[in-house]
């Protein structure tokens, strides 16, 4: 499905000044939020405890916050609706010593006069196994950052895996900011959008550089620039497509889905917006700003072509009997 003509070639890289100064303030603003409010980690990276409740009618959840604050007992006392009016999730950081080991219980008897209701689920999470947890999820974005940047290294170019790189940190750093902005937990939800996110942006990022490299060799052009405009320009339908319709459930995930999986869907709409922007304008730019040939690429390439033409001349004459 076309939404563009693949005729038309539009100037990208011209545009590309006003969209690099959006993206830094957006880093910018992402870095002040980082350093002034910090991350709110949830009780997977923090340690705490979850429960869930269902009542028969609505849930009083304004009766429940304030009856659970009243106690003391609670720190970052967290109470919100779970997926419908009815069931209600209860998050906390810990507790004091004087409740008993049985929290789901304790709980259970401080809201019996709200009305009749169900404990569905208790989840107890150490401060110990919150660390770990933590310092195991910063490790897999890192490994993923560097198996993103070998993969393209060996498949392009090493100049081309700066470039994807750099969009990648610029997709975190502006999806993180968001995070702060919006208060949402971190989490192992959050974690596993963000994950998404780098996934999402770098197959976008991929494909682009896929249609450069063969505008390199196709073209006639010798600047990078207008092989930019032609590669970028030639994908933009599939571009607008995939990010459409993705944008578009992730939306009606975040309208629709309840609260379980609220900041999870925020988290995926800025980052899958964030990435299409940088796919265009941040990787493929990179590549001008590294200064990259095209007169040298296709140099390479057809030094590779002769030695490539040399092997199969050796080869046939091998089994020829000549050599």
């Amino acid at each position: 499905m076309q939404f563009f003509s693949e005729k038309k070639i539009y100037d990208f890289m011209r545009m590309r000044f006003g969209a690099i100064s959006l993206s830094c303030v957006l880093i910018l603003g992402s870095i002040y939020l980082l350093f002034d409010r910090g991350l709110q980690y949830g009780i997977d990276f923090s340690g705490g405890t979850l429960l869930q409740l269902k009542y028969e009618n609505h849930a009083p959840i304004a009766q429940i916050r304030e009856i659970l604050s009243a106690t003391g007992s609670f720190q970052n006392l967290s109470v919100s609706e779970f997926g419908n009016a009815q069931e209600v999730t209860i998050k906390f950081l810990g507790s004091d010593e004087n409740l008993t080991s049985d929290i789901g219980q304790s709980v259970s008897d401080l809201l019996k006069d709200t009305g009749a209701f169900e404990l569905r689920r208790v989840d107890v999470v150490g401060p110990k196994v919150g660390d770990e947890l933590r310092n195991k999820g910063l490790m897999a974005l890192g490994v993923s950052l560097l198996a993103i940047l070998i993969y393209i290294a060996l498949r392009f170019e090493w100049r081309f895996a700066l470039a994807a790189i750099i969009s990648e940190i610029h997709d975190v750093l502006i999806t993180l900011g968001a995070i702060c902005l919006f208060r949402i937990d971190v989490n192992l939800e959050i974690l596993a959008a963000i994950l998404t996110v780098l996934g999402y942006s770098l197959n976008d990022t991929i494909i682009i550089f896929d249609r450069i490299r063969d505008g390199m060799k196709k073209s006639k052009q010798t600047r990078l620039a207008p092989i930019i405009n032609e590669s970028v320009s030639a994908t933009l339908s599939r571009t607008i497509l995939t990010s459409g319709l993705t944008l578009a459930t992730v939306v009606i995930l975040y309208f629709f889905g309840g609260g379980a999986v609220e900041g999870f869907s925020l988290a995926l709409m800025v980052g899958l917006f964030v990435g299409t922007f940088s796919s265009v304008f941040v990787a493929s730019p990179s590549l001008l700003w590294f200064q990259f040939s095209v007169v040298a690429f296709r140099d390479k390439e057809l030094e590779k072509l002769k030695r490539k033409q040399e092997k199969e001349r050796q080869r046939a004459m091998y089994e020829k009997g000549s050599i």
